[in-house]
């Protein structure tokens, strides 16, 4: 018998951004009274969701059903910023470069396998188009280190035979209506997703094929005795087996103590631009660019097929092992976050910001994930070290074939992955961790 017990449930600040601009779906039941499946799953993002679609083209007669703590886009995944990116990408390298060639070439694959699985869903379940675009992205650089990391991650990328193309100033102002941007780097392989658009439409197709979606209703209890019971406020669900898809909340429920990083990011989304912005604005209806400082600022501009011509834009960063974040926290953020906006647009100046909020980012000091068989018959999918979309839905991927007892490249390469390193103990983590990012995004401050 084992017992695992909630020590807290996700908290958000403010609306998931890219759910609030999209049409209003139908709330789906909370959990309540006994039920059963065959496979439980905790967590219905993108590596929860991917789980279900990968258990169900094992075995199409599968119960499954998914528990998520809110509704379907309003949690984490409709705070992401919606990069499905293919290449190396790791948020604590100062340029993104992976751990090594071989390492990076193998991530490369699987990232572009985890793309393909998207692109087929948007096929099967007829997604609009505009919620998945295979448009590529830029690494834009503001200032001299900016466009020295692009030329060192350029030479990376020469290594491995990936295409890109380096930008000057003029293209990047063609393309972002921005003169901030003395560079760029692009590279093709990454799709833009609306994030929101994109799991409400995959979350839609699952239950046409069967699986069951219970909103707003957070797991408190897992339990093991003859199979896997989890408890909710109102309900209870037993299944033989069940995948923990919660990213960071992993560690609410005892496992990895002492081991996760949980960082909250803020992000904001302007109204949408009248036509008369547009035209001042100039550039291209949709792009996405990421900072060659990883602790820089990220901007996309979305289109009406997203949801409206707008602009979001992302930074702030602090350490939060409680995975909390205050009203004061985002309003400190959004402060800083309209002077790197103007900066960026000064012809976009008086328009307001519609919505923002704050989003968590679960990661591991060495950068793993944790895709494991954690009990018999308890399969994580956790840990994404800030790229949901592309390593959630392969570790979601990896989990349904584990627990179906099937091999492959993706649930090799996890499972071969090491254990996620132990921080510092508290309150020095904190104090730490705060203090370093503080220092990397005074150094990324143009960025």
């Amino acid at each position: 018998m084992a017992r695992h017990d909630a020590s807290r449930t996700p908290i958000f600040n403010g609306p998931a951004g890219w759910a609030a601009i999209l049409p209003p779906t139908a709330a789906r039941a909370r959990l309540e009274g006994q039920a059963g499946c065959d496979i439980a799953i905790i967590g219905g993002g993108f590596a929860g969701l991917s789980a279900a679609r990968r258990l169900k083209q094992i075995d199409p007669r599968l119960d499954i059903a998914i528990l998520d703590a809110a509704r379907i886009s309003e949690g984490g995944t409709g705070r992401n910023s919606g990069f499905m990116i293919d290449l190396p990408h790791e948020l604590t390298s100062g340029d993104y470069a992976g751990a090594g060639d071989s390492h990076d070439r193998q991530l490369t694959r699987l990232n572009r396998k985890a793309i393909d699985f998207a692109s087929e869903a948007v096929q099967d379940y007829a997604i609009p188009e505009g919620y998945f675009q295979r448009t590529g992205k830029i690494n834009a650089a503001a200032s001299k280190p900016g466009i020295e990391g692009n030329i060192h991650y350029a030479a990376h990328l020469r290594e491995l035979n990936e295409p890109h193309e380096m930008l000057d100033a003029q293209a990047m102002r063609e393309i972002t209506g921005s003169g901030y941007y003395q560079g760029g780097l692009y590279t093709p392989g990454t799709a833009m997703l609306q994030p929101a658009g994109y799991v409400q439409g995959l979350a839609a197709g699952l239950e046409r094929d069967g699986v069951r979606i219970y909103e707003n209703s957070p797991v408190l209890r897992i339990e093991s005795g003859n199979g896997w019971s989890l408890a909710t406020e109102r309900g209870e669900i037993r299944a033989p087996k069940v995948i923990m898809a919660n990213n960071g909340h992993l560690e609410s429920f005892g496992f990895k103590r002492g081991r996760l990083m949980h960082v909250m990011l803020n992000a904001c989304m302007t109204a949408e631009l009248p036509p008369e912005a547009v035209r001042a604005l100039g550039g291209q209806e949709c792009w996405g660019a990421t900072p060659a400082d990883p602790m820089g600022t990220t901007v996309r501009r979305v289109g009406a097929a997203q949801g409206g011509n707008r602009i979001v834009i992302r930074q702030g960063g602090y350490y939060r092992p409680d995975m909390q974040t205050s009203a004061g926290d985002l309003a400190r953020t959004v402060r800083a976050m309209r002077k790197k906006f103007d900066d960026r647009f000064p012809m976009l100046r008086g328009i307001r910001f519609e919505y923002s909020w704050s989003g968590h980012l679960c990661l591991s000091r060495n950068n793993v994930s944790v895709m494991r068989e954690l009990e018999t018959g308890l399969y994580a999918a956790c840990v994404q070290n800030g790229l949901g979309t592309a390593r959630g839905t392969l570790t979601g991927i990896g989990a349904a074939e584990l627990a179906m007892g099937r091999q492959s490249d993706i649930t090799a390469f996890f499972t071969a992955e090491a254990e996620p390193v132990r921080l510092p103990p508290h309150p020095f983590d904190t104090i730490g961790a705060n203090a370093y990012m503080r220092w990397k995004e005074w150094q990324a401050r143009l960025e």
